[in-house]
């Protein structure tokens, strides 16, 4: 078994298609058929069922991809540590954040760390606390920038706080509490709301803050993008409430503090375990170089 035959597997698998895995892996499609049907035999069983019309993984296919993909990270992170050795930090680094991340400038912060470090790839994903957690967890995040209650704490995974902040009401300018100074829940109950889905954390705080004062209040709209949030509240179908340190970055709304809002903190999270070099060198970049040398040594302690 060879990595390139990996390679190719994983990429038919992620687009369904010889094809376009072919021209993802810049070679011709009849090579990279002929390697898949090579591991093919050597396993002694087929991992694709193929039609003129689809092509999908078969049982034994999809027994094969977590291994896969554990031995491609793991050839990945060898020739990373080699190159770490020699003072060069390159590989794959998939950073994570919430879509209302306000604590660090994201795009600056990402652009920073590519003109310093060209040699390692960066992705980025944009999800809900709770998905990034779980994604650093099986190791598809390397770091990540969550937003959580202030009564909740990262779970399963290293973190360090970034950043307290409270809610505020973002309403249309010609919403009736737009001239208003602040309010609070009880006078935001009778209202219409636009809220993240049930269950995220950006809903969760303010859930939990609604039931703490023995309020209701209606969420006709569940978004999971904070923009469109704002565009649904400057067309009047309802008010959302967000991070007083995000809504600058919205435009044609109002925000009117809330005095009994709940708050909300941003954290750093990476994954309990060893550490790339990239990751290491994103976090140190970050601002956490004492949790992330503790964190690297305890590791590679445990691995011994």
């Amino acid at each position: 078994m060879e990595l390139q035959q990996i390679r190719y597997v994983l990429a038919v698998a992620e687009t369904n298609s010889f094809t376009r895995a072919a021209e993802r892996c810049l070679v011709v499609q009849s090579a990279l058929s002929h390697q898949i049907a090579r591991l093919e035999r050597e396993l002694g069983a087929r991992l694709f069922d193929r039609t003129s019309r689809m092509v999908r993984l078969t049982p034994a296919g999809e027994a094969f991809l977590p291994a896969a993909r554990q031995c491609l990270d793991a050839a990945e992170r060898a020739v990373a540590e080699v190159a770490a050795a020699a003072g060069e930090v390159r590989g794959r680094l998939t950073v994570g954040v919430i879509p209302t991340v306000a604590a660090i400038d994201v795009p600056a912060t990402l652009d920073g760390f590519r003109r310093k470090y060209p040699n390692v790839r960066v992705g980025l994903r944009v999800c809900a606390s709770e998905d990034l957690v779980e994604q650093i967890k099986d190791g598809t995040v390397d770091v990540a920038f969550l937003g959580l209650p202030a009564t909740a704490r990262p779970q399963g995974v290293r973190s360090r706080e970034l950043a307290h902040d409270r809610l505020v009401a973002v309403v249309a300018p010609g919403h009736p509490l737009a001239g208003e100074p602040h309010v609070d829940l009880h006078r935001l109950s009778s209202e219409v709301f636009v809220d993240f889905p049930a269950g995220t954390a950006g809903r969760i705080q303010s859930d939990q803050a609604f039931a703490a004062a023995g309020l209701g209040r209606e969420v006709a709209f569940e978004v999971t993008a904070a923009d469109f949030m704002a565009q649904l509240v400057r067309q009047g179908l309802g008010i959302a409430m967000l991070p007083s340190a995000y809504t600058p970055q919205l435009t044609g709304v109002i925000t009117v503090q809330v005095s009994d809002a709940p708050a909300r903190v941003e954290h750093l999270a990476w994954s309990r375990f060893s550490l790339t070099p990239a990751a290491s060198a994103f976090l140190a970049a970050v601002g956490a170089p004492a949790e992330l040398l503790a964190e690297r040594h305890s590791s590679e302690e445990r691995q011994e």
